[in-house]
This record gives structure tokens, C-alpha cells and sequence, in this order.
């Protein structure tokens, strides 16, 4: 009787995956995940209910012309009618197209903030998780101290320092949010990494880099997708609480936060248009990726929850 064995340097190369998640009940393939998401009613309602505000926000300025930069002061406050369907804002900006505008900044800002956030969480979770022993420690004691900090008040540190930018934000963001994902893989790692085909990967001359980009990383790969949804609503929250304090972008960039911060000075002034749009703007973006998150984590079958 023969047994045929594999060729150690090419088993060592190819990725094995465990059903999608450490923590899943079961393995779940992509067409699966998508399957189950598809019969998500409320999934599926976040969803289109994000393509529905990107596509106002990217495609309604190629329709809906306006002018952003330039005031007009002999047009403030105008209430919703005419040529100004929402109106204008207190320097005569038309609000509907500093709606779509404001939009895009925000979008932009969340999705750039939680890419960085994912990757930097991604592989310090990873390695930490890996190695284990003193490196996993001292690690994890480096994200519990940043954990430590208000990041309101870094936020606002920073915000004095630097002049705001879309690019700004998107680093300061990132680098404040890594700390959960981090926190998320090196977990699901830990588990990971006492699996037999980590270890026979390993025992057939699997380098610790290979291991963790071809073997882990692709086994943890339904926990970042779900996290990442998080961190683009908890980013887009978090850029408008800046703003809201006047520390986001100047003018004549526009945000949904700022635009909000600038509306509440005419509270009592009866301008309702210059305070709902741009918050229903933000719930309804951050309810449809809580949405689109929550129906990810039930569709891979994550037992971890959203906040670690």
C-alpha cells in the first residue's frame, strides 16, 4: 500500500482555509455568505440604502448644478422653493448642492479612515496574535494604552495643530480606529494558530510572514469585512462630531457635520432646512452600514460582537 504525499513546498505556498472564521459554527463559502446576506431583508435595506446616498452625493452633482465656492449673501436663508429646492444656507450656498458635496467629504473621509484602520488592525492583530508570548504582550499593552486615551480630545489636539484635510483626517481617524480590529483578529489568531494545518504548515518549512499573509489572514478575512463596515459608520460619526465642534474642513469644503454645527445657530429661527437634511443625511448613512455590518456578521456566522 503507497501514500501519496504532498509536495511540501507547494503545500506550504498555497492558502488553506478553515470554513471562512475561527469563531464561525460552520463553514461558510462566499457564495453562502452571500446567499444568507441576500436574505437579509434588512441587510439588503442597508445596502440600498448606502448605493442610494452615494449615488446622490457622487452622480446628483452631474445633474444638479450649483455653485460651491462662491457666496451669494444677497441669497441667504432663502427657504426651500424656486431654484433653491432646499434652500439656502446663511452665506447663500444653495443646500441641496452643499448637501451632495458635504456627502461626498464625509463619505470619502469614512471609507479612507476605515481602510486604514482595518490594514494597520489587520496585521498588528495578526502578529501579535502569532507569536503569542512576550510579543503578543507587549503589543496588546500598546493598544490598552492608546485605548486610554479620549480620542475626542486627541482629535481635537491634533485638529489645532495640523489644518484639517480630507487626507488629515483620513490618517488621524485610522490611526485612532485600529485599535478594535486589532484587538478582533489578534483574538481570532490566537485561535487560529493551534489549528493542525497552521501547524503543519509550519512543521514543512512554512515561514512565520507566509504563514500569516496566505494562511491566517484569509481565515480571519469575514471578521475584517464585518468590522470594516463598523468602522465606516463609526467614522462618519466621528467626522461629524468634529466638524460639529468647528475642527473638520474650512470653508468652502462642506461636511454633514459642519453643515449641522452651522444650522443650529438658527434653531430658533425657524430655517429647518438648514439643520434636518444634513442630519437625516448622517443617520440614514450610518444606519444603513450598521445595517450592511450586522447582516455580514449574521451571514458568516460570527459569534463576536461589534464591540470587543
Amino acid at each position: 500500500m503507497s501514500i501519496d504525499l504532498p509536495d511540501i513546498g507547494e503545500t506550504a505556498d498555497q492558502p488553506i482555509t478553515d470554513g471562512g472564521q475561527a469563531g464561525s459554527a460552520e463553514p461558510k463559502q462566499p457564495s453562502m455568505v452571500f446567499r444568507r446576506f441576500l436574505e437579509n431583508k434588512l441587510a439588503v435595506l442597508g445596502l440600498l440604502l448606502f448605493l442610494a446616498m452615494a449615488a446622490f452625493c457622487f452622480l446628483g452633482p452631474l445633474v444638479y448644478h450649483s455653485d460651491q465656492v462662491h457666496t451669494n449673501l444677497a441669497a441667504q436663508t432663502l427657504p426651500p422653493g424656486g431654484s433653491h429646492p432646499l434652500g439656502t444656507d446663511q452665506v447663500g450656498y444653495d443646500e441641496l448642492g452643499r448637501l451632495m458635496v458635504g456627502g461626498q467629504t464625509s463619505i470619502e473621509i469614512a471609507l479612507g479612515a476605515a481602510v486604514v484602520a482595518v490594514v494597520l488592525g489587520v496585521i498588528w492583530g495578526t502578529v501579535a496574535g502569532y507569536f503569542g508570548g512576550i510579543i503578543d504582550a507587549l503589543m496588546m499593552r500598546v493598544v490598552d494604552s492608546v485605548m486610554s486615551i479620549p480620542a475626542i480630545f486627541l482629535l481635537m489636539f491634533l485638529a489645532t495643530m495640523f489644518r484639517p484635510s480630507v487626507l488629515m483626517l483620513i490618517l488621524v481617524l485610522g490611526l485612532l480606529a485600529w485599535l478594535a480590529p486589532a484587538r478582533l483578529v489578534r483574538g481570532e489568531t490566537l485561535s487560529l494558530r493551534t489549528r493542525e494545518y497552521v501547524q503543519a504548515v509550519r512543521v514543512m518549512g512554512g515561514r512565520a510572514p507566509r504563514i500569516i499573509v496566505r494562511h491566517l489572514v484569509p481565515n480571519v478575512l469575514g471578521t475584517i469585512v464585518v468590522n470594516a463596515t463598523f468602522q465606516v459608520a463609526d467614522a462618519i460619526l466621528a467626522v461629524a462630531a468634529i466638524s460639529f465642534l468647528g475642527l473638520g474642513i474650512p470653508p468652502p469644503a462642506a461636511n454633514w457635520g459642519g453643515m449641522l454645527s452651522d444650522g443650529l445657530n438658527y434653531t430658533y429661527s425657524g430655517f429647518w432646512w438648514l439643520i434636518y437634511p444634513s442630519g437625516i443625511a448622517i443617520i440614514l448613512t450610518v444606519l444603513s452600514f450598521n445595517l450592511i455590518g450586522d447582516g455580514l456578521r449574521d451571514a458568516v456566522g460570527l459569534r463576536a460582537h461589534r464591540r470587543i
